[in-house]
């Protein structure tokens, strides 16, 4: 090998450790994963909910969460649009130490519950399969806690079963500014084609990108992996349809107009470096507006509240539980001090 190719493949590994291309690096490991993420391990045990919706049987998996002795309280965790119930381990292990019993429902639709070949999403269609589950586990009053698209879904649940609602967490929802306003309407054939376009290595970049402010650290890798499995296995043009139609109620069910309504308190955690935005790229024409401003939309919406509070994580984004655990704990946990 000559010396400037040497110098040549020197500088293209330094290159790839301090700048890695694909920090997916490793997905070559996982293995395919069915619709249901079936050999994805979970962190607690998954049960099953069967119960009829829109002519057929759906299964609902969840985790229930117990503590050691009595509970003193249920909460129940609402996953985001990108993710299932297994991040919420840390979060869910420890409330359980503070003798809570925590339940972790994958909605219909994602991680290892029921992917239909046709469902008509709505978040109070969500909303009512989940209170149905809480039905079955014999659940009167619970703390509802979202983030993200699971905070759109938390408010709905929250509106819909306000009388088995203790009091609502919202970590970064989105919904809080109404997208159709600003975006022109998709069909869900233009997320389709999105879904069946991705890659491992635009999954890992999209999240980057928007989660953690162009960094990335070993922990967030293992929220890839169930996509990046399914991607890989005969059953994920199913996933992306479902994937696809779940964008339909984050459209059209915004949160903003319901949240003044809720009588039951409130509160707003909100990593101000968020800008989550969904239909940035179909803005309509001659529109300056800037989504996912979230500095601005968390005081805009606690201003609305009837009992609400607005804890701000400054330099912080989407994903504040992960970013930055010390500091988020130290203002999600207290809230669960007083009961």
């Amino acid at each position: 090998m000559h010396f400037s190719s040497q110098l040549i493949v020197l500088f293209a590994l330094v290159v790839s450790l301090l700048f890695p291309v694909n920090a997916a690096a490793g997905s070559d490991a996982i293995p395919p994963y069915n619709a249901t993420l079936d050999n994805f391990a979970y962190p607690f045990k998954v049960a099953r909910f069967s119960f009829e919706s829109q002519g057929q049987t759906l299964s609902m998996a969840y985790m229930d969460v117990k503590p050691q002795g009595d509970p003193k309280a249920t909460v129940v965790l609402l996953h985001g649009k990108n993710f299932s119930g297994f991040y919420w381990e840390r979060i869910a292990s420890e409330l359980a130490g503070m003798s809570y019993r925590v339940i972790i429902p994958d909605q219909i639709g994602f991680g290892k519950s029921s992917k239909p070949e046709h469902y008509q999403y709505s978040f109070a269609g969500l909303a009512n399969n989940t209170r149905q589950l809480l039905e079955h586990l014999n659940v009167k009053q619970a703390t509802i806690v979202g983030h993200s698209m699971g905070g759109m879904l938390a408010v709905k649940l929250a509106k819909y079963a306000k009388n088995n609602t203790t009091k609502l967490i919202l970590i970064n929802p989105i919904g809080l500014e109404d997208y159709l306003k600003w975006v022109d309407y998709q069909d869900p054939q233009v997320f389709l084609t999105n879904e069946l376009n991705k890659s491992p290595e635009s999954i890992r970049r999209y999240q980057q990108k928007n989660y953690y402010d162009g960094k990335w650290q070993p922990a967030y890798q293992a929220l890839l992996e169930p996509h990046i499995g399914q991607l890989k296995h005969p059953d994920y043009p199913r996933v992306a349809m479902n994937n696809a139609l779940t964008y339909n109620p984050i459209f059209s069910e915004p949160i903003v107009y319901d949240l003044p309504q809720l009588t039951v308190p409130v509160t707003l955690i909100i990593g101000t470096r968020d800008r989550t935005g969904p239909g940035r790229a179909f803005k309509k024409p001659g529109i300056t507006y800037t989504l996912g401003q979230y500095q601005v939309l968390g005081k805009q919406v606690a201003d609305t509240l009837q009992h609400g509070r607005l804890i701000e994580l400054d330099g912080l984004g989407h994903m504040p539980q992960f970013e930055d655990w010390q500091r988020f704990k130290a203002v999600f946990f207290p809230l669960f001090t007083g009961d």
